[in-house]
This record gives C-alpha cells, structure tokens and sequence, in this order.
C-alpha cells in the first residue's frame, strides 16, 4: 500500500504480511477511502487465511480473520460488503482442502481489485456526460485513485471529463482535519495535469457566491437505501451551500456503497476518530491542552441535497428509494 499518511511530501510504499498488520493499516489511515478499504479488507482475509496451515481450524480461523477487518472501521459500507462477498467464496469452497480455499479467496480478492478500476472507469463515463467544459468543479475530501483501486470516483467523473477533451477545473476543498483534499487530491490532480486551486473548507461558500463554482462532485462512505449520503465531514456542509446557490450536488459511488438494509441515514454508524488529528498536525499542537474537542469523521447528507447518485449503472435521481431499488432489481435479472 502507498502510506497515505506520507503523502505528498513522500511516496513510501509499504508491504503487509499478515492481517493484522492489514487491519491496522486501514485504522490509521495508511489506505482510506470506501472502494480502497474494501479492496484491502478483501486481501486482508485472503492475507489471514493464505498463512494457515491447520485444516482443522479453518472456520474458526476464517472467522477471527474477518472480524479483525470487522473490526477496522465502522462507517465505510465496501468493508462489509467485502466481507460479505469473501464469506460467500469461503462458504462455497469450506470442504475443499485448505490450499484449494486459500487459493479461492486469493483469486476473488484479486478478481475484486480488477472490478474496481473498471466500475469507477464506468462511473466516471457516466458522470462525465454531466460536466460541461469550461466547469470548475468543487470536491470535497479524497474521492480519487488514492480512494479506490485505481481511477477514482469523484475524480474519476472530473478526469473522465478531461479525457473526453471537456477544459474542467477544480476547486480541492482542504477537508480538514485529515487534509485529504490538501494532502491527496491536490496531489492526484498536479499528477494528472488537471488545473486545481487549493481553498479551505470555509471557503467554498465565497466561492459559490461569486459564482466560480458550477457542480460539486464527491464520493461517498455509504449510502442508505433512502439516498442519504454519508461522506467525510464536511460534506453536508457543501451540500447546503450548493443548493442554497443552486449548483447541482453529484454523489460519485459504486453500487457496493449503498446499503439497502439501511432505511436512512440516521441509522449510518459514524466514526469517531483521535482528538489529536484536530489538535494537532505532524504532531505540532494547535491548541491548548484543555480544550474539548470533538472529531466525528464523516457526516451525512440528506437525500434532499442530492441532485444525483452516479454509479456504474447509470445516473440515479430521486426518488432514491424507488431509483435504487430498480437499478438493484436490474442489476440482479442481469446476473440470473
């Protein structure tokens, strides 16, 4: 995994051998990112299981090794459903010999990574067709190849633009207090030559009002079955902004983060991170030692705000509920 963390200052790569040091990889952010944690939470598992070398113990292995990653982080959907989709290989495969499922779960990890990048390839070809050339185009956080196995989701949509030969600019809101869009999707942008300026959160709002802002595109943690959009904090935020300017506010995510078995988004489950990524930055405190302080990571946005669900089967508008349920009821005649 590229350290996240190091970013942009410096590109370390580091390598994990077992799944704990997976697990612990996601927790402190080496790897964020819905589609990324996912990806990782997938060949962590196959991490777990590749080192055993008990067949007598391999449900109760596989077990404690998907609820090490269970355990990572509470609000990004893709790590269930990773999960999930790793138990359903491991069911189909438990009587086999041990090899035979190591080598099964391997193979679905990878098979997950290559989805990956072709969903948000998808994504992004949907979502282009709703930026005009000549946009500039506000994000908020992380939402590119740093995010995802590769290409992006929000930065995805913005670079399938410029492929397509639209001239789009950004505005990287800093998204404190982690500095994702400051740290990584400056970063992701000046690799990809696509002109970006640098703002604070607090100044998307200026912006807006002067009218230098002509969509908002962001990715997601997890969405609920209603379109209620969980992100990182700060989103709802611009969400409000951008209706109370009238700029459409485009969610870029794949079918895996939505979560039907949520109703709403009063039932996401928000992570609550260390006080010291608030307090401090690269270890320097900011302020004094007595302050309270509150650190929720992500926020949700009512369904309301959303203007559309970009996702690999297309472009949803509300109802959400009615919108999401058919491209699901689609998605699964296709598969039949």
């Amino acid at each position: 995994m590229i350290d996240q963390r190091r970013l942009p200052t410096e590109e370390i790569y580091n390598t994990y051998r077992v799944v704990e040091e997976v697990a612990e990889a996601i927790v402190e952010m080496v790897i964020r990112g819905a589609p990324a944690i996912g990806v990782a939470a997938a060949m962590g598992i196959a991490l777990g299981i590749k080192n055993l070398i008990d067949d007598d113990t391999v449900e109760e292995d596989f077990e404690r090794v998907c609820n090490v990653i269970y355990q990572t982080r509470p609000t990004a959907q893709n790590l269930f459903w990773a999960i999930e989709r790793m138990k359903g290989v491991f069911e189909k495969h438990k009587h086999c010999s041990l090899p035979e499922i190591q080598t099964a779960l391997q193979e679905e990890a990878i098979l997950i990574h290559a989805e990956d990048i072709r969903i948000n390839r998808q994504i992004g070809l949907n979502g282009q067709q709703l930026l005009e050339s000549g946009w500039k185009v506000l994000t908020h956080c992380n939402a590119g190849a740093l995010a995802t196995a590769g290409y992006g989701t929000a930065l995805g949509v913005i670079r399938a633009a410029v492929e397509t030969g639209k001239k789009i600019e950004v505005f990287a809101d800093e998204t404190r207090p982690f500095l994702q869009g400051a740290r990584l999707t400056a970063w992701e942008m000046m690799r990809e030559n696509i002109p970006c300026t640098l703002i604070t959160d607090s100044m998307a709002g200026y912006f807006m009002k002067e009218n230098d802002v002509q969509a908002v595109v962001v990715g997601s943690d997890r969405i609920a079955g209603n379109g209620d959009v969980a992100n990182k904090i700060g989103t709802y935020t611009v969400a409000v902004l951008a209706n109370r300017h009238n700029i459409p506010f485009y969610v870029a995510a794949p079918m895996s983060t939505i979560d039907r078995e949520c109703a709403s988004g009063a039932q996401i489950p928000i992570e609550l991170r260390d006080t010291r990524e608030v307090t401090e930055i690269n270890g320097q405190r900011l302020a004094p030692e007595v302050t309270g302080v509150a650190n929720p990571a992500f926020d949700v946005t009512p369904n309301d705000l959303v203007t559309a669900i970009i996702t690999e089967a297309g472009v949803l508008r509300a109802p959400y509920t009615e919108s999401i349920t058919e491209m699901f009821q689609q998605a699964e005649l296709g598969n039949a």
